[in-house]
């Protein structure tokens, strides 16, 4: 059964890019996001056992989406997306929930040891 994930960010160049990215053998459904809203509406319909998350997005940013899944004690797989690399705005994030930070643009170097270290891809 495929791993249901979800890609959130507001660009669609920054969507296709990570879509590349993931392992070509990995057994995944992709539902896509353009802003936070939608990526939390996926992940209530039971889409998001992953979710990568970019941190600035209209209507909703990834920190909002963070909030919200922590708030609602929600249980999801967070793999921060963004260009922005300050070490504050890491930190921010794993305190927020969030399992990883990469830094676009995502290559599948970056990618793989994050999936390997939390036994999501062999």
């Amino acid at each position: 059964m495929p791993l249901p994930i979800v890609i959130a960010d507001d660009s669609l160049l920054a969507r296709k890019v990570l879509t590349k990215a993931l392992p070509a053998d990995w057994d995944v459904e992709i539902s896509y996001a353009s802003n936070g809203a939608e990526a939390l509406a996926l992940y209530r319909e039971g889409k998001a056992a992953v979710m990568f998350l970019d941190l600035t997005m209209p209507d909703m940013t990834g920190y909002q989406v963070l909030e919200a899944l922590q708030e609602a004690d929600l249980n999801t797989f967070v793999i921060v997306v963004s260009a922005d690399v300050q070490p504050m705005a890491q930190s921010r994030v794993r305190a927020m929930g969030a399992i990883a930070f990469i830094a676009k643009p995502v290559t599948p170097e970056a990618l793989r040891p994050v999936l390997k270290e939390y036994g999501l891809y062999d």
